[in-house]
């Protein structure tokens, strides 16, 4: 098959690719980082790419629309007459036909995200599964010639009462110079009193452990002292499948349709694992060898790729996990960059999609040990919910991401430099102020992430923009309030304060893709809320970097949750992370960690009969009926 040569502009990178591949295939094999919220199914409109036209000397190419593949159905629905006229394709549609240069704008790069994953204080008693013992040897002599193995387990039993231990290859190789390179004392790293995983002459040992969680969108781990508890380091990044797809459904279906997809996304993953494994040691001046143990926690789909096992029984009727109980395997198995002895644990999955993260949610906060009934709602691209106290739990699963990290919203994107994050907007006048990230240099709006957009419909709610059930307000006459063809539009930043030329808004079909996220987590509550037959809970618990980033008030008043105290809603940071945190530094929060998913109940809101009619009340701001006294003053009055 002919090859052609394909230059993304304005990174420069540049390579030759087989003839017919489209481009979001060959962007990931050139390491160009194009928006794909969708993972490449044709729906979002969100990788646009605009073709140069013409002959380009500097670079040697001839570049024309006709070497991409005819313009498709989709892309006639999802990109406007200008912008195809203009030269802009969809990266998932066209294919390569001949050599093509190719503009990235602004609001197509991935760009570098702000990820927030700080350590949360939380009081964790200290009991690794990996521990140090030092001991001295009697030397071998002709009448106890011994071997030096067999002379190491003898003196652990003795001195330690370690009975039975293991040692691998590795291990055993290092043992005979170890032992007399300091006068035959030595210090071992024990793994649960089973197994010795490094070995070092003299009377001392550094050991660190890892604990790792796998966000559908970001991947933080936590370097500790496992000697301590200390965290000494902390280095989050992207998930770098997000160029599959932003939910982890897309990334099923990646997988069932792509041969090799497993692989692909493993590899992704494990990469990036050992990208905050070198980040992490570099920051701490701490050995990647030094590294003897990892807890690992993320939703079932991110769970089952970290291990290389297909998730794709997740992903259809009955929503069955490959595995749910504790899983421990060698780091060496997967690819780890730490020591080769070292181990990974996983922490239990319930059920479904409710995978290990919301056990780590779910040992952090222990609702499983108070009176008071808890909501307690991981808000991530993959959103899960816990109802209960000590006497019951439950727990569902319900998507709420790609709208709420900026899919489906015309100007949406991810928390990274130039997005809006914060909104107010003044009743009388309409008029806008907002915060942007801060990046490098002096920054202008390129976009609106996540808690921008809650702020802002909720600011459009409260000022009368957006009616209760969703729509514009017909009646409400402003210069910001615009037609766009058939949509019609509220200006957050004009073109001129903007990084990308274009009025920044949110349209009517932005409110709707919030209005299904946020009904979707109503709806959730609701069932399992009736379920447990309470009318009200005590608190609410954010949990995830999301969940803090948001304004309370605005998630309330536009009916994310139900009604609460605003004293009794609490962002408690990324929950999960502090539970994988947990079950590293101390091991009867593992056996703690199986009991309690035992337990739980788990609910599938696709089988529940009142979900549908939940969803529908729950689609209005704040609700269709359900009452907020806690926002007595603020919700507008004609609610």
């Amino acid at each position: 098959m002919n090859s052609r040569l394909v230059i993304f502009q304005p990174s420069g990178q540049r390579g030759r690719v087989e003839e017919g591949k489209n481009l979001l295939e060959v962007s990931r094999e050139l390491g160009v980082d194009i928006e794909s919220v969708c993972g490449g199914t044709k729906t979002c409109g969100k990788c646009k790419v605009r073709v140069q036209r013409g002959f380009f000397e500097r670079h040697g190419i001839h570049s024309q629309m006709e070497h991409l593949s005819p313009v498709t159905e989709e892309e006639r629905e999802l990109l406007t007459d200008d912008e195809l006229s203009s030269g802009y394709r969809l990266a998932c549609a066209a294919q390569v036909q001949g050599d093509v240069l190719l503009y990235v704008p602004e609001e197509t790069r991935g760009g570098k995200q702000v990820v927030r994953k700080e350590v949360t204080l939380r009081k964790i008693d200290l009991n690794p599964a990996v521990k140090t013992h030092c001991v001295k040897l009697e030397k071998p002599t002709l009448a106890d010639p011994l071997g030096d193995y067999e002379r190491l387990l003898k003196t652990l039993a003795a001195q330690h009462g370690l009975e039975g231990l293991t040692a691998g290859r590795t291990v055993l190789a290092r043992i005979p110079s170890a032992l007399r390179e300091k006068g035959w004392e030595v210090t071992v790293a024990v793994w649960m009193g089973k197994e010795i995983l490094r070995i070092l002459p003299g009377s001392s040992m550094r050991c660190y452990g890892l604990a790792v969680d796998i966000g559908t969108t970001t991947v933080a781990g936590y370097l500790c002292d496992l000697a301590t508890g200390e965290v000494v380091a902390v280095h989050s990044l992207m998930n770098p499948q997000v160029t599959y797809g932003e939910d982890v459904m897309s990334r099923v279906t990646y997988i069932m349709t792509h041969e090799g997809g497993l692989e692909e996304l493993h590899r992704e993953i494990i990469g990036a694992m050992n990208q905050i494994v070198s980040q992490a040691c570099k920051r701490a001046e701490v050995s990647s060898d030094e590294i003897l143990e990892l807890v690992v926690v993320g939703n079932t789909v991110m769970h089952h790729i970290f291990l290389n096992i297909s998730p794709v029984g997740v992903g259809v009727s009955p929503f069955v996990p490959a595995v749910q109980q504790p899983v421990d395997v060698k780091a060496s198995e997967l690819g780890i960059a730490v020591n080769e002895s070292a181990n990974v644990h996983l922490l239990p999955i319930e059920a479904g999609f409710v995978g290990a993260d919301n056990v780590g949610v779910l040992i952090a906060e222990a609702p499983y040990e108070k009176d008071e009934m808890q909501l307690i709602i991981d808000i991530g691209t993959n959103g899960e919910i816990l109802v209960g106290n000590r006497d019951k739990l439950l727990s569902a699963s319900c998507a709420t991401g790609p709208a709420l990290e900026g899919a489906h919203i015309k100007f949406g994107m991810r928390a990274a430099p130039g997005a809006i994050e914060r909104v107010s907007i003044k009743p009388d006048t309409l008029d806008v102020e907002y915060r942007i990230i801060a990046g490098e240099g002096d920054q202008l709006a390129r976009g609106i992430c996540g808690s921008g957009i809650i702020d802002a419909i909720a600011e459009m709610f409260r000022v009368g923009i957006v009616e209760k059930s969703g729509r514009l307000n017909k009646s409400v006459v402003n210069p910001r309030l615009v037609q766009d063809g058939k949509s019609r539009e509220f200006i957050l930043a004009p073109k001129q304060e903007t990084a990308i030329g274009k009025d920044i808004t949110i349209a009517a079909g932005d409110v709707r893709a919030v209005q299904l996220a946020k009904g979707a987590i109503y709806a959730g509550s609701k069932i399992l809320m009736n379920r447990l037959r309470i009318e009200k809970v005590d608190r609410v618990v954010l949990a995830g970097a999301f969940g803090t980033y948001i304004d309370r008030t605005g998630a309330m008043l536009m009916g994310m949750f139900p009604d609460c105290p605003l004293e009794n809603v609490v962002a408690v940071g990324n929950a999960a992370g502090d539970g994988a945190r947990m079950a590293l530094l101390d091991i009867n929060k593992r056996r703690e960690a199986d009991e309690q998913a035992r337990r739980v109940e788990y609910v599938e809101l696709t089988l529940e009969k009142d979900f549908e009619r939940e969803f529908v009340e729950a689609m209005h701001f704040p609700h269709m009926t359900d009452r907020f006294p806690s926002l007595e003053g603020l919700l507008p009055r004609s609610t």
